[in-house]
């Protein structure tokens, strides 16, 4: 096609970076209100990574009993349904 002109991607490509977080070479510089933002986003994740940890061991270790006893476990959950069926 004549007269086609180059995508927009290659252009933009092609570019400096337009951000104004950019150091642009130079050591970056933080600001304590940065600082502080980033220590409340660091324990928030944290809080939030401990609550899942805890919940995973959790779960690891019912995972680990039920499947040591695999029959057992049937046999107990069976029979937990059958005595409830029959009681309600």
């Amino acid at each position: 096609m004549a007269g086609r002109k180059e995508p927009i991607i290659e252009f933009l490509s092609t570019t400096t970076p337009r951000w104004s977080t950019s150091s642009f070479g130079h050591g970056a510089l933080n600001s304590s209100l940065d600082l502080s933002l980033l220590g409340e986003h660091l324990d928030h994740c944290r809080g939030a990574h401990d609550r899942l940890f805890t919940m995973q061991c959790l779960a690891e270790t019912l995972h680990g009993f039920v499947a040591g006893r695999l029959v057992t476990t049937l046999v107990v959950a069976a029979l937990l349904i059958g005595v409830a069926s029959i009681a309600f």
